[in-house]
């Protein structure tokens, strides 16, 4: 329904989506040319709320699978409503004497309950989970599989025939193909590789945290009471948060939030978020290691002293300058979960070769 990525980006700006150009062309081809998107990138940049912005500039329902460790097809696919067959056979049970009745034997009583369609698998006693629901419905969707580097590597084989084929498998009834043509959104915060396979089968785009440019736009948008010097002293502060290394750096929602804060707190004309800095990083930072270290870094940077070396005292084991476990920033760990694995299975590779040789010896 786009003509063009300009107008895509005028629809979403329309449901206070800001979007970058580069990033509305990849959208507008994954919509015209009807491919699954892939959206990779720390959490928090905008990645699900691109799908819930499409839908509703789009006019098309949101249906949302949800991923963590242990989805399986039952959840994501269907399920049997056994509920809804247990009442079926209790009203065939009187039929299914009548219908036997004048056999003389087991086998040809069998024979003919065979012969007969119980109706017990049909579409009418299916329970439809989001993949079928988005292949069911008659009317086009947003189907958004979230966070799908959450779920088991055998998971994706499920979402294959969806993505490739838009279609589903019930080895009871047969084949289910869409009925509307789905547009695909697929996010993953790189806490695993993603296998080539489904990889293949989509447009690809990384999404990092905004400009602070487009940031002060969001915000400008998503809390217009707040006065612009203050959204802008707010980004200035997300930014330099991020360059910290942090467990988790602020997302685009957790800046709104310390933008309205700073609202509700009195803040009207700029320079004055000194006075209230360490009650927004309520809104900004959800680790204590991350406050302290915050803390320490802007006061040092403030008072112009080395914050590095002020950092690297005050943060303890485990904290910046501790050899035992270097800490982790979202630019530095975006990436890093794939490498740890690639790690783990050259590990435990070597192990094995290892044992192998061991035994040839004895």
């Amino acid at each position: 329904m786009f003509d063009s990525p300009e107008t895509l980006a005028d629809a979403l700006a329309g449901v206070n989506y800001v979007i970058d150009p580069e990033f509305a062309v990849v959208v507008h081809l994954a919509t015209a040319l009807e491919r699954p998107l892939l959206l990779e990138g720390p959490a928090g940049v905008g990645k699900t709320e691109l799908a819930k912005s499409l839908a509703a500039t789009s006019g098309r329902t949101l249906v949302r699978l949800q991923c963590y460790e242990g989805l399986d097809d039952g959840r994501a696919l269907y399920e049997w409503d056994y509920g809804k067959q247990l009442m079926h056979v209790q009203m065939l049970r009187d039929r299914i004497g009548e219908l036997l009745s004048g056999t003389a034997t087991m086998a040809e009583a069998s024979a003919r309950l065979r012969a007969e369609d119980t109706g017990l698998y049909t579409e009418d006693f299916l329970s439809a989970r989001p993949l079928l629901e988005a292949v069911l419905s008659p009317d086009p969707v947003v189907l958004l599989v979230d966070e799908v580097d959450r779920t088991e590597e055998s998971m994706e084989a499920l979402l294959l025939e969806v993505l490739a084929e838009r279609q589903v498998t019930v080895p009871e009834i047969g084949t289910f193909t869409a009925r509307s043509t789905p547009w695909v959104v697929l996010t993953s915060n790189d806490t695993r590789e993603l296998s080539p396979a489904l990889k293949r089968r989509c447009l690809h785009y990384q999404v990092d945290f905004p400009t602070p440019e487009r940031e002060t736009e969001i915000l400008s948008r998503r809390a217009p009471e707040v006065a612009e010097e203050v959204v802008t002293d707010v980004v200035e502060l997300a930014r330099r948060l991020r360059e910290l290394p942090l467990r988790k750096s602020p997302s685009i929602s957790e800046v709104i939030d310390a933008a309205r804060a700073a609202a509700v707190l009195g803040l009207r004309s700029g320079g004055e978020l000194e006075k209230v800095r360490p009650a927004l990083l309520a809104a900004l930072l959800k680790y204590g290691s991350d406050r302290e270290l915050a803390l320490v870094r802007l006061d040092g940077a403030t008072r112009g002293t080395d914050p590095g070396d002020e950092a690297g005292d005050a943060a303890g084991p485990g904290r910046v300058g501790h050899p035992g476990r270097p800490a982790d920033t979202t630019a530095g760990a975006f990436g890093r979960g794939r490498a740890s694995s690639a790690d783990g299975r050259a590990g435990t590779g070597s192990r094995a070769l290892a044992d192998r040789a061991r035994r040839g010896r004895r």
